[in-house]
């Protein structure tokens, strides 16, 4: 016995393997082809529908014609039977013939006799009804040598033998000699040949003819099947490329309008429901082109009206800002009264100072002027930068901050003085709403992402407000008196700031169990965080997992602990003096 080769089995098995890549591309394209084509969905059901009621209605003709047909022929070989088995009964009592010689003549004699419509479409058999026992005057006769007494079905035989009668039944046996199957009908009674010897004589009639007519009828009703199935699918194509290809070419249009080509509009002809449709969405069109002119043209008043008032307030500022700074430095020798209006005129423009800064950066982030100056930035350093910036202010609310990661260093490639602003304003808004609880920093990173999660315990906030808490000028209490001030930009910038970076800015909160604020950074310069890209921490961060690294205590010093990073700060920057309250403005 020889091995199979192993280099045969992949050549047998590949064009299956291909076969059925092409079924399975094949059904991919269809199902692609249903969702996204009305027309094609439109005609796949009409043909299926239609080829359903075509099947029904064939299965329903045929049954009809083959029974017609059947039920005539029937009719006519039983009226033929039943006058041949008179004529061989007749022939037979009438026969003096005794010995088997002479018996066996008068059958032949007499059976060969027979025939149907001129057309020899007639065979017989005779059998007799016991002859298992051998007792019989004559052995089987038939009129063909390959017709035996399997011919006849036995339940025919069956039948003869439990009563008298003139009984048919179908069957499907060889006509010729060496011939291949045709449909038949044996029918068969019981004949007396002599002295009460009981024989079964079974004649088999050629239905042939009418199963060729019936099949020809079939294919006639095939061909206009497929005939009405290629019209039915012809109209229904024309009729939905009608009514779909409006639908189509607004549709492309709408996409056109949402990439922005403004000017793009729907063919208009004739007075029918489409071409309303085309003029409706053609005014709809203008009006919405009209409005998006308009608004680009505020929108871009609106922005250089605040560049240029930014730039044309910064001479006079710096002017009142060094009157403020000699009267604030000489406010000893003033009387109470006009030392606290120096006091409160040096905090206040310098609150109006940080406002036209803020408002210059967000002019520059719509002009598109915003750069970065990437460079590696060591996180850990940047964080104590920020939290060492805002220990005055951490001794004033009452809070403890603490650094808490499982890194000791964490470099990052993007610009370090913005990635300082957006921590130094995560920190600062945790610290104004923290209600003097404690205020967390986890530091964590992957791969991939380095992230900051700022997380306070104070009053929180609503989905409501999380969902807002990024846009311009809004705060989530405006009637509560802020203790450090504020222009309701500084989270706006964070994420500008971040959308520089190629990171994301997410917040959570909860009314009365605090917020938190997860600045999350791409490690490699060029790189852009996907939605994919899962952040190195959680959002809430469970803080207790995280050991603490460093902490600013109500004391103002900031104490690094034995697991915090061991390079040194880079930059410091002095904290700015509390600016006064509201309440205190009122009250002079």
């Amino acid at each position: 016995m020889t091995l199979p080769d192993a280099a045969a089995a992949p050549r047998r098995s590949g064009p299956a393997h291909a076969a059925t890549r092409r079924l399975r591309l094949g059904r991919l394209l269809l199902a692609r082809r249903w969702r996204q084509s009305l027309q094609f969905r439109a005609i796949a059901v009409s043909l299926s529908l239609t080829a359903l009621a075509f099947f029904v209605t064939f299965s329903f003709l045929s049954h009809q014609i083959a029974d017609r047909l059947f039920t005539e022929r029937r009719d006519q070989v039983l009226a033929s039977a039943t006058a041949d088995f008179e004529q061989v009964q007749d022939s037979f009592d009438a026969s003096d013939a005794s010995d088997r010689d002479e018996l066996q003549a008068l059958v032949a004699s007499t059976l060969g006799s027979l025939s149907v419509d001129g057309a020899a479409t007639e065979r017989w058999i005779l059998l007799p009804m016991d002859f298992t026992s051998g007792q019989t005057l004559i052995p089987a006769q038939s009129q063909s040598p390959w017709m035996t007494s399997s011919t006849v079905p036995q339940e025919l035989q069956e039948r003869l033998a439990e009563q008298d009668g003139v009984f048919w039944q179908p069957a499907s046996v060889r006509m010729t000699e060496n011939g291949d199957e045709a449909p038949v009908v044996v029918v068969g009674t019981v004949v007396d040949l002599y002295q009460n010897s009981r024989y079964g004589l079974y004649l088999v009639y050629d239905f042939s003819e009418p199963q060729r007519t019936l099949d020809a009828m079939h294919a006639v009703l095939l061909l206009s099947v497929v005939v009405l199935l290629l019209l039915v699918g012809a109209i229904v194509w024309y009729v939905t490329r009608e009514v779909v290809r409006p639908v189509s070419t607004t549709a492309r249009v709408a996409e056109q309008l949402a990439d922005g080509d403004l000017g793009v509009r729907m063919p208009v002809s004739g007075s029918h429901e489409v071409a309303r449709l085309a003029r409706s969405f053609n005014r709809m069109a203008d009006s919405l082109q009209d409005q998006i002119t308009q608004l680009e043209q505020l929108s871009s008043m609106q922005r250089t009206f605040v560049s240029d008032v930014s730039h044309e307030l910064r001479t006079p500022l710096t002017t009142v800002r060094m009157a403020a700074e000699v009267l604030f430095n000489a406010r000893d020798d003033f009387d109470p009264v006009n030392r606290r209006s120096a006091e409160l005129l040096y905090h206040q423009v310098d609150r109006f100072d940080s406002l036209l800064a803020d408002l210059l950066e967000i002019s520059r982030f719509d002009a598109g002027a915003a750069r970065l100056e990437v460079a590696g930035v060591e996180l850990f350093s940047v964080v104590h930068d920020v939290v060492e910036a805002a220990a005055p202010l951490a001794v004033s609310s009452g809070s403890t901050v603490r650094v808490r990661s499982e890194l000791s260093r964490c470099t990052v490639q993007g610009d370090r003085r913005r990635i300082e602003r957006i921590l130094r304003n995560l920190v600062v808004n945790a610290l104004e709403h923290g209600e003097g609880r404690p205020v967390e920093v986890v530091v964590g990173a992957s791969d991939v992402a380095a992230a900051v999660a700022v997380r306070d315990h104070g009053i929180g906030m609503t989905e409501e407000d999380a969902a807002k808490v990024f846009n311009r000028f809004w705060r989530a209490d405006p009637a509560r008196a802020r203790t450090t001030g504020g222009t309701g930009l500084g989270l706006a910038i964070a994420t500008e700031d971040t959308r520089l970076h190629g990171g994301r800015l997410d917040v959570w909160g909860a009314p009365g169990d605090g917020a938190c604020f997860r600045l999350t950074l791409p490690r490699t310069r060029g790189r852009r965080l996907v939605p994919d890209d899962a952040s190195p921490l959680e959002l809430p961060p469970d803080v207790l997992a995280y050991p603490e690294t460093a902490a600013v205590t109500r004391t103002g010093s900031l104490a690094l602990t034995s697991a915090a990073p061991t390079a040194p700060p880079e930059q410091s920057s002095t904290a700015p003096a509390a600016a006064p309250t509201d309440v205190e403005e009122e009250r002079l």
